[in-house]
């Protein structure tokens, strides 16, 4: 862990943006969640908010994932101008239904497959996973690292509840850990290489607690405070807290506007370009027959 370079700093306006904004996350499976499988699942949502309102919000139903956002709000969270949907050319085609506010659908199944071949060169193989062994050796790993490191202290709460502290000393923890799993590097897929210790010298070496809140034996909710991990922060407490509750079954909504991937790659692009000034007389190019820029004489 390392200081960020001159001018990757986070800014105050978005570091505040982080520590407000608000997922929520519902899965639906047709099997319990610990023992379902990708092919279980049948349905799920995300939304994303902030204090000024929603930013944006996706479903996964049947075979199309639906989206919608608030590029208003999204644009005063992070800072940056977005077009609006009067600047966006003709090109944006139902992209524009995007700007806009209103719901859109992807073929999910088209979607993965445009990721797969962009991403993908030819001839390339599949990237490999952990085999089940190595992910067995893994976990027995992280549990003894745990066993050894980690502190842990009951109470009950006054609405019925119990809480379990967890506490540990962040560095010699990772550091621990990272000393368990070293011998397994070999069985890790080309690409996923393990950090040195001297990578975590600078590391914070605070202690940080987790608290676990359970309710009839099962987990409602747990919090870390993060500013633990800042050694000369400003900010006191910067609390990250995850709470689990009945989730609701994920709907398509009405009137989702259609989109194909070649509407939406060639709607961005346009977009993006129009709102740069590519593409403009004034910078001295212009676009010949066959789409490629030249300079103007």
């Amino acid at each position: 862990m390392s200081d960020p370079e001159p001018g990757e700093e986070l800014t105050d306006e978005f570091a505040g943006v982080l520590s407000g904004l608000k997922f929520s996350v519902t899965v639906q499976s047709k099997k319990p969640i610990a023992e379902s499988g990708e092919k279980d699942y049948v349905g799920m949502a995300l939304k994303i908010s902030s204090r000024d309102g929603d930013l944006t919000e996706y479903r996964v139903v049947g075979d199309y994932t639906y989206l919608r956002s608030d590029v208003n709000t999204l644009s005063k969270a992070m800072g940056l101008p977005l077009p609006s949907v009067e600047d966006l050319p003709p090109e944006a085609g139902g992209l524009k239904k995007v700007f806009a506010g209103e719901w859109v659908k992807i073929n999910t199944k088209e979607m993965a497959k445009t990721y797969a071949e962009m991403g993908a060169e030819p001839g390339a193989e599949p990237e490999p996973t952990l085999d089940a062994k190595t992910q067995k050796r893994l976990l027995e790993a992280l549990r003894g690292t745990i066993a050894r490191e980690v502190e842990f202290k009951t109470a009950d709460g006054k609405d019925g509840s119990e809480h379990i502290t967890a506490t540990a000393p962040f560095r010699t923890l990772i550091t621990e850990f990272l000393g368990e799993i070293r011998p397994l590097a070999k069985h890790l897929p080309p690409g996923m290489e393990l950090p040195t210790d001297k990578d975590f010298k600078d590391a914070p070496n605070a202690k940080v607690t987790a608290d676990f809140t359970l309710k009839n034996g099962e987990l409602t909710q747990v919090s870390v405070d993060l500013a633990k991990l800042a050694e000369d922060a400003k900010v006191k407490k910067l609390g990250l807290v995850v709470r689990m509750s009945e989730g609701w079954t994920p709907e398509a909504p009405a009137g989702a506007t259609e989109l194909n991937m070649d509407e939406i790659l060639g709607g961005f692009g346009a977009a993006m370009m129009d709102e740069e000034g590519f593409l403009e007389d004034e910078e001295g190019f212009y676009e010949d027959e066959e789409g490629f820029l030249e300079e103007a004489a």
